[in-house]
């Protein structure tokens, strides 16, 4: 079969109907994604560009995570320390409660102390976020968050070790008992005797200056708590800023990336308008392009 020969004009309302038929799907499609480049296809320049400015925020959101979970093992710790520093103010009042507590209620508030002292430990042992613990440094636990992955941008805040036996530190060790670290303070108080005892077994005539000692050892444990409360708050309020930085900033490439991408479905919708009425009139143009070969067929008839 022949090939079927149009005239120039027909050719002509031919090829600008294919090619407005192509810009209305092109239109279509962007108002359906929403998107004037959708790959590198569209436009390769802006559609790398776009992709650059996406991964870096992808980077920092992931960075972002990484500085709020941050936040919450350091605010795990700042609350403990808060708990703490309480029960070392009852320890304080229940030892000067002993300056005048009968022999009996000696005994009990010697029992209450040392309780109090484990009950420190067990707060403190609890405090651990994610396997980290900053305030019970069992080992060489630290708590490290990189703010960026092109720079080494990052805090490091090292474990503090607030357990009884390292605050009150007369005797034992880290890990002692309360009626151990009470033994060693009233030991250190030169109060022999009492060790084993308690604040019954002081002698009348030191048991002010040994009641004094104690709770100067415990005031010692407080200042260390609260140097160790600021030092976490104040790291927190870092995290915080660098949180805020990085959540503007992923906003801010967000922002970059869509402008190079988005469509503007106003400006598409006016278009697409202008297509379809572009089209009815290719239309039309082919249709009159083609009344002079059905007038010669009007002949046949």
């Amino acid at each position: 079969m022949a090939d079927i020969k149009l005239t120039a004009t027909s050719r002509a309302n031919l090829l600008s109907l294919n090619q407005t038929t192509d810009l209305a799907n092109r239109t279509q499609s962007r108002l359906s994604t929403g998107l004037k480049v959708g790959s590198a296809i569209d436009d390769a320049t802006a559609y790398f560009a776009s992709k650059s400015l996406s991964d870096r925020s992808s980077d920092f959101a992931t960075r972002k995570g990484e500085i709020d979970q941050g936040i919450s093992s350091l605010k795990t710790a700042l609350s403990a320390t808060e708990s703490a520093d309480k029960i070392l103010k009852q320890l304080k009042g229940v030892a000067i409660s002993a300056k005048t507590a009968d022999t009996a209620t000696k005994a009990d508030l010697t029992k209450q102390f040392s309780d109090l002292l484990g009950q420190l430990n067990s707060l403190l042992g609890d405090a651990s976020y994610q396997g980290t613990n900053l305030i019970n440094n069992d080992g060489d636990q630290k708590l490290t968050v990189r703010f960026s992955e092109v720079t080494t941008a990052e805090l490091t805040v090292d474990a503090r070790d607030l357990r009884a036996g390292a605050l009150i530190t007369a005797g034992g060790g880290a890990s002692a008992t309360g009626s151990e670290i009470l033994s060693a303070l009233l030991a250190a108080a030169n109060s022999a005797g009492a060790q084993a005892a308690g604040f019954s077994a002081i002698a009348a005539s030191r048991l002010i200056t040994t009641i004094d000692s104690i709770t100067a050892a415990v005031d010692t444990a407080v200042s260390a708590v609260r140097a160790t409360a600021s030092n976490l708050g104040s790291n927190i309020t870092l995290l915080q800023t660098r949180s805020d930085f990085s959540k503007n900033y992923i906003n801010a490439l967000t922002e970059g990336s869509d402008k190079l991408t988005l469509a503007d479905l106003n400006e598409e919708g006016a278009n697409l308008v202008a297509l379809q009425t572009r089209q009815q009139l290719a239309l039309k143009a082919l249709s009159f392009a083609g009344q002079s070969e059905q007038s010669v067929l009007s002949l046949f008839n």
